[in-house]
């Protein structure tokens, strides 16, 4: 069975999904046919439900239930890697509300932080995450909301951070951050996405344990190409929670849209998010 499946070329989706799709693993029977792309060019493919597996930000997912679940492995959460909120000039988060944001996506899972901590900051423009940066610098923003390896390297531009609405959340609930997530169609039936869902987990852990092994693919597609840059990537953004969800993970997505839904930001819920 030949699968559709989307990933973005960031280092950490790149590292862990090398070895199924380069069949360096086991994938029981499955062959996939994978595209690379921006995390919201992966939603916008998803909200037309022409991937079967995805990575999808955790936000767009809220409009994507009824088409997807949320499998156990291969989401992107976690402590101390959310998105930060930068500008030239230092600020305070409660002096935002009046300035022109720049924003990786409308339904980028930064985008949603943000208005969970500054609802009053809606003067917005969209770019893709890796100008953000750039778009600062030339005076196009005020400020920006920057994810990815644009950690990094934000400082080596002058610019200052304002905020890290990861710890925001942290602080708010005492859980990890959901950034991201691998959601399977529902048309896939569930002996079958049970399968992928092995593979994806298989693929992880060859790659934590080989961890060489993914060393061209992630290096020909890194917007960065530092050596030590794609490393504190990978390492920051591929966790326990990467290998499985579990419990505390589906807690942490539940009350991201609990939290989001209460503030009128998304609709509620389904109760059957995750693939069980």
């Amino acid at each position: 069975m030949k699968l559709k499946i989307g990933f973005s070329p960031c280092p950490n989706d790149t590292f862990m999904f090398d070895a199924m799709v380069h069949h360096k693993i086991d994938t029981e029977g499955l062959e996939f046919d994978y595209i690379l792309a921006d995390i919201e060019e992966l939603n916008n493919r998803a909200f037309k439900a022409v991937t079967d597996v995805s990575k999808v930000s955790s936000h767009a997912f809220a409009y994507l239930a009824d088409n997807y679940r949320i499998l156990d492995s291969g989401s992107a959460l976690g402590f101390g890697n959310g998105p930060l909120l930068i500008a030239r000039d230092h600020l305070k988060l409660d002096e935002i509300d009046d300035l022109l944001i720049a924003i990786p996506g409308r339904f980028t899972t930064a985008n949603l932080l943000l208005s969970i901590a500054r609802p009053g900051a809606v003067n917005r423009k969209e770019y893709l995450f890796s100008d953000i940066a750039e778009a600062l610098l030339r005076k196009e923003a005020d400020a920006g909301v920057i994810i990815h390896e644009s950690r990094f390297t934000y400082q080596k531009s002058g610019l200052v951070k304002i905020a890290d609405l990861g710890e925001y959340w942290e602080n708010l609930t005492g859980l990890p951050i959901p950034l991201g997530n691998i959601v399977i169609n529902r048309r896939i039936n569930i002996k079958q996405a049970l399968t992928v869902n092995r593979v994806i987990r298989r693929s992880i852990e060859f790659a934590l344990e080989n961890p060489s092994s993914s060393h061209d693919f992630v290096s020909e597609n890194a917007k960065e190409m530092d050596g030590d840059v794609v490393r504190n990537h990978i390492k920051l953004y591929v966790n326990e929670y990467s290998v499985y969800l579990g419990q505390t993970g589906r807690r942490a997505l539940t009350e991201l849209y609990r939290i989001a839904a209460d503030k009128g930001l998304v609709r509620e819920m389904p109760a059957d998010l995750f693939l069980d």
